[in-house]
């Protein structure tokens, strides 16, 4: 896998964006940003395309949006 300058952009937001679902999800006592936050932090980890990957973070950071619990 090629690291460019925009992958790890990526890798830093993917990080950041993890981070604070997981802490507004600790702070609301809620289900749907905790399993948000996992996924954001663990999908760097599997080798996608960038499109694929920014497809997938666009989709799992509008979840709790969508879904209300």
């Amino acid at each position: 896998m090629i690291m460019s300058t925009s992958t790890i952009l990526i890798y830093i937001f993917l990080g950041s964006s993890s981070l604070a679902y997981l802490m507004y999800a600790k702070s609301q006592r809620k289900a749907v940003p905790l399993i948000s936050g996992i996924i954001l932090g663990v999908l760097p980890y599997f080798d996608l395309s960038i499109w694929l990957m920014l497809l997938l973070v666009f989709i799992v950071m509008a979840l709790p949006f969508f879904i209300h619990k």
